[in-house]
């Protein structure tokens, strides 16, 4: 059947088969996006169908580049199901046949916002503002011109969008934007420990693989910053290196600063643990890390920018971007029939300020952070990717981020189609881009935002808004700098990955985070001489994906448990279970066999993403299945041939492993965490004496008995009345396995207190007393001046202090000592910690030798502590200051 289209398309005879092939195809420009393309699907067919037809034939340049026809485009991507449909009846003739092979090269032309150039998809830019390539004529725009100040750049480069064009490049996986040379970015990097499998990140060559760097939970157990940081160097190296590759994008969403509020949670293993202090430092020195780096000699000074006018704290320049993650108060997958799409998190001002918010806020403030991603859950009511308060209010307005805010993937969606927070859809999109996020994680956002404009919900400025942080960005990025091989890290390719430095640093975080728990008799180190055969028993004893953690990468090579062993001596293996989950113990006896052959006995138990992970919390703490059973059976056979046993826990989150902290036929506990890609040489290292551990726990190693508590209750204080025992350290009044700052050396460190401060007077002429000893005297006066001093108040610069210890190595072998130096607060205060760490550090020392450590303290900054109604304040009183068993007391007097 041939229908002659003569009389609409200008002379040019076509049969409608031909016509609908060639239409179709265009479809195949999968980067065209459309304005408004909601609206386009009630409209007419047998109205617009003939026009967008005319316009591929005749090349009619004016209506191809109207804005009309880019709606037209859009309507045929809507009406190909109805156009096949009228189709599918027709017989294709001869002439069809033949516009079908010829449309296959039929290229969608489209026009320049600024002229009348027009360009194919074929030569679709790899990078913006780069030369030759797409288009030499982009670099001319403004916001190509690296001499230009980056908001004057963005200004240029948003007001050339159309509205349309801004809601696509408001998602992760962002739209290209073909007519101004601008190409599609994916957001969603990940690099937690080391660059990551995410949607942005691919492993092939000519780079397929990245160091993995030990689970951040383990790397924290260091206590070591400057460790850190370093790793942030490292990871940041490999991710431009990627990239340079077109193998990345630039944006990582790490880290995870959440505080490990509770043992069972799946994500713990991702965090630095439990104190606010902690992972304070932590989230900066890591993003520190990532953003600046350090590559062949550039200084730091030369990436960064002084921008006091406008209380922003990052540098102006970023190697890579960081983004702090989830905030707030999220610290929870599933739990009694609750998951964290539908969590309300119930928290006190108190808590808010003093235990979950404190490391957001120096991520920005210390940091400089370039993106906070909010989290899937409400708090208090309000989900907190469409709280104004938490998003404008306290991250930009009071802390001062300099970036922009990120949903967690479908945050933005769960608002309404989760709990119905928002009415409809349009008002989530409105919700959360007037609360203060600028990038949705998924397609909510592309998807509504258009008829939320429509429906008079949100404005074009909100759009341009949001907008325009996202872009200030990537230009800070160099993404609109042209080809990155131009660039500061240009030269980052694929030697820059996996090197020898990178790995003995994988190496290093491993060995520094190590914890010994249990080192009954001395066992460990096991003599090189008399040690020549271990049985290793256990199902991670020949672990390799097991020892890197969820958010891991690729590595660089594996060196297992067993490996690293085998190469002190003869090394016999049984698993013992099939699984980490150990359902049976089909191989027990074949280890108890392995038993009577050995010198030493290495059982390597714990974990894995089986128990723990994003999306799955624990049920328990115990060692999953016969594990435990393992355990106690080897150990009773070997004290029977009198061999050492020295158990092994690989694990994020803490273990109830009371029956061998007290099981005499167990010498000797270490915990390894998750230990990366080098975590079997770290382990032998350590068993064998080629390094002394120096890790302590960033985390309480709570009994059994504390999963009675619910997960639900995020309340950190106790509570006498209904028998709730707290949280953390800090104000948990129950048993413990093992306490935060755990561990043990091979050495002995004795530490003392030299110089401090006796009493310390807030008024601003009154002289800053320097006695060593505490005036009894002096207690008296409190109460005379017993009013709290506001944390916020000018005179509190002038009561900082500093305390100087002296640290012995007593022993007979070198090591690390980490130093965690503690606060009691006044005992007339209720609701206060226990107590709580104030500053810490790490250092080596040979044996028999000393050394002096100074430690600058802030009292409105490290002593204090908040009230009920959030409000941050330095109590009167009296302080006591501890570092191992060493004591010293401070009155604070306070006359405000």
């Amino acid at each position: 059947m041939h229908i002659s289209a003569s009389s609409s398309l200008g002379g040019k005879a076509l049969t409608w088969e031909g016509l609908i092939l060639v239409a179709l195809n265009a479809l195949t420009y999968h980067q065209w996006k459309t304005a408004s393309c909601q609206e386009l699907q009630s409209k007419d067919e047998a109205t617009l169908f003939p026009k967008i037809i005319s316009s591929f034939i005749s090349f009619d340049r004016e209506l191809i580049s109207d804005q009309s026809s880019c709606e037209q485009l859009c309507f045929l991507r809507f009406s190909a199901p109805k156009i096949l449909a009228m189709a599918s009846g027709w017989m294709i003739s001869a002439s069809a046949m033949v516009l079908m092979m010829l449309s296959s090269s039929f290229l969608i032309m489209i026009h320049s916002s600024d002229g009348a150039n027009l360009k194919s998809e074929v030569n679709q830019p790899k990078y913006a503002c780069a030369d030759g390539g797409f288009d030499s004529r982009f670099q001319d725009f403004p916001f190509c011109n690296t001499s230009l100040v980056i908001r004057e750049r963005v200004d240029d480069l948003v007001r050339r969008l159309t509205v349309s064009e801004k809601i696509e490049l408001l998602v992760n996986e962002a739209a290209g934007v073909p007519r101004l040379g601008v190409p599609a970015y994916q957001w969603w990097q990940e690099a937690l420990h080391g660059v990551a499998d995410s949607p942005g990140v691919q492993f092939k060559a000519p780079i397929p693989a990245a160091t993995s760097f030990p689970q951040v939970i383990l790397t924290a157990a260091s206590f070591n910053a400057s460790l850190w940081e370093e790793i942030g160097k490292a990871v940041s190296t490999e991710g431009r290196a990627m990239y340079n590759s077109g193998l990345s994008g630039l944006t990582f969403w790490s880290p995870n600063i959440n505080i490990f509020r509770d043992p069972r949670w799946g994500r713990g293993q991702e965090t630095p643990g439990e104190d606010p202090l902690l992972t304070s430092r932590y989230a900066v020195s890591y993003v520190k890390g990532l953003q600046i780096g350090d590559y062949e000699g550039t200084n730091v000074t030369e990436l960064s920018v002084t921008q006091a006018a406008t209380n922003r704290t990052g540098p102006k320049r970023l190697k890579v971007s960081a983004c702090c993650k989830h905030f707030t108060a999220y610290d929870m997958e599933n739990s009694g029939g609750t998951d964290r799409r539908h969590f309300n998190a119930q928290v006190t001002l108190q808590d808010l300020e003093d235990t979950y918010n404190p490391p957001f806020k120096a991520c920005v403030k210390d940091g400089g952070v370039s993106c906070i991603m909010c989290s899937y859950n409400r708090l208090n009511g309000v989900p907190t990717c469409a709280d104004h308060n938490l998003l404008t209010k306290t991250i930009r307005q009071k802390w001062g981020l300099d970036g922009y805010i990120v949903s967690d993937c479908d945050a933005v969606a769960i608002i309404h189609d989760y709990f119905n927070y928002a009415p409809t859809p349009e008002d989530a999109v409105s919700e959360v881009l007037k609360a203060g996020l600028d990038l949705n994680c998924g397609t909510y956002i592309s998807k509504h935002a258009q008829k939320a404009i429509d429906e008079g919900k949100l404005s074009e400025v909100n759009i341009d808004e949001a907008l325009s942080k996202l872009v200030s960005v990537q230009m800070r990025l160099g993404l609109f700098d042209g080809n990155p091989k131009t660039q500061l890290f240009g030269r980052l390719g694929p030697e820059a990955v996996c090197t020898k430095e990178n790995q003995h640093l994988a190496l290093e975080a491993a060995r520094e985070g190590i914890v010994l728990l249990k080192n009954e008799g001395e066992i460990l180190p096991l003599s090189k001489e008399s040690t020549h055969t271990l049985a290793v028993i256990g199902p991670h004893g020949n672990a390799s994906d097991d020892m890197l953690g969820n958010y891991a990468g690729i590595p660089c090579n594996f060196i297992t448990p067993l490996q690293g062993l085998q190469a002190y001596g003869t090394v016999f293996f049984e698993p013992g279970c099939i699984k980490v989950s150990c359902e049976d113990l089909p191989s027990l006896y074949a280890a108890l066999d392995m038993v009577e052959k050995v010198d030493a006995i290495v059982l390597i138990v714990g974990l894995n993403e089986e128990q723990e992970k994003e999306a799955h919390d624990r049920k328990d703490l115990l060692l999953p299945g016969q594990q435990q059973t393992l355990v106690t059976t080897v150990a009773a056979k070997a004290a029977v041939e009198n061999h050492p046993v020295i158990l092994v826990i690989m694990c994020g989150g803490p273990v109830d492993i009371s029956f061998a902290k007290d099981n005499v036929n167990i010498s000797s506990i270490l915990w390894i965490g998750y230990p990366g890609e080098a975590g079997g040489k770290a382990l032998a290292q350590i068993m064998y004496g080629d390094y002394n551990p120096g890790g302590r726990l960033p985390l309480t190693w709570y009994p059994e008995e504390f999963v009675k508590v619910s997960m639900l209750n995020m309340h950190m204080r106790p509570n006498e009345t209904s028998g709730y025992p707290g949280r953390t350290y800090r104000f948990y009044m129950g048993k413990t396995v093992y306490d935060f700052g755990h561990g043990r050396s091979f050495t002995n460190f004795l530490s003392s207190f030299v110089l401090a401060p006796g009493t310390i007077y807030s008024k601003k002429l009154i002289r800053q007393v320097t006695s060593f000893q505490t005036s009894p005297n002096s207690l008296g006066l409190i109460r005379h001046f017993t009013s709290e001093l506001d944390a916020e108040d000018p005179s509190c610069e002038n009561l900082n202090f500093d305390v100087t210890l002296n640290v012995t190595n007593t022993g007979n072998r070198e090591g690390s000592h980490v130093l965690l130096l503690y606060a009691k607060p006044p005992t007339s205060v209720k609701g206060l910690p226990n107590k709580y760490l104030v500053a810490f550090d790490r250092i080596h020392l040979q044996a028999k030798k000393s050394k002096s450590v100074v430690f600058n303290i802030v009292p409105c900054r490290d002593l204090k502590l908040v009230q009920g109604e959030g409000k941050g304040v330095l109590y009167p009183g009296l302080y006591t200051l501890t570092v191992d068993e060493a004591e010293h007391s401070v009155i604070l007097i306070l006359d405000s």
